[in-house]
């Protein structure tokens, strides 16, 4: 019993002929056709696909006979020109936000954002050979703290101004304290600075 293949669809020509030409924006993969689109009544999808096809087909050729083509280990490449045709934007263009204090003082200071290594709160203790925190929690900032005897150098400044009725501990524990509330005002102050800005 001999089966029968189904006719295969004519060939289409390559060549599209309009009675203006398109115009093309190859930067952005772009025909345009100016000429006046008239479509049936009935039968509509086939004359969309042909309208699109004669697109497809006319922007293919213009790509293939007016830009330089190379041939790499990574296969064929075409390249492209810079997009012609201004795109409208969604959304409005951002607004720069305003300079905080502390980034102007960076940027005449030279101080870069630190790397990702860098922000890390880990530092290798060279006695156990482990990482251990920096600071906070258990932290290499705190080292000390805990001890039962505090060595003091004899004559020192601070022992010989230290108020009476004080300890070296409470001394440092104020400190902590008074440098928390410190930088809380710094960045409220920043804060309202930034905000002054915006208006």
């Amino acid at each position: 019993m001999a089966t029968t293949n189904p006719p295969k669809p004519p060939k289409l020509p390559v060549t599209v002929s309009k009675p203006t030409p398109y115009t093309f924006d190859l930067g952005l993969l772009l025909a345009n056709d100016p000429n006046p689109l008239s479509l049936p009544s009935t039968n509509l999808e086939p004359a969309l696909y042909t309208i699109a096809r004669d697109g497809t087909q006319s922007l293919i050729n213009q790509l293939l006979t007016t830009l330089p083509i190379s041939s790499t280990p990574a296969g064929v490449l075409l390249s492209l020109p810079q997009p012609q045709t201004p795109l409208p934007r969604e959304k409005p263009v951002p607004q720069p936000k305003p300079e905080t204090k502390w980034s102007a003082f960076a940027k005449r200071r030279g101080i870069k954002p630190k790397t990702r290594e860098q922000r890390r709160n880990l530092q290798l203790n060279p006695e156990t050979g482990e990482h251990e925190r920096k600071w906070g929690y258990k932290g290499a900032n705190k080292s000390g703290q805990d001890e039962a005897i505090i060595e003091i150098k004899h004559n020192s400044k601070k022992e010989l101004e230290r108020k009476e009725g004080t300890s070296i501990r409470g001394d440092k524990r104020r400190e902590i304290r008074e440098r928390v509330k410190r930088n809380e005002r710094r960045m409220r102050r920043n804060e309202r600075n930034a905000g002054e800005g915006r208006k």
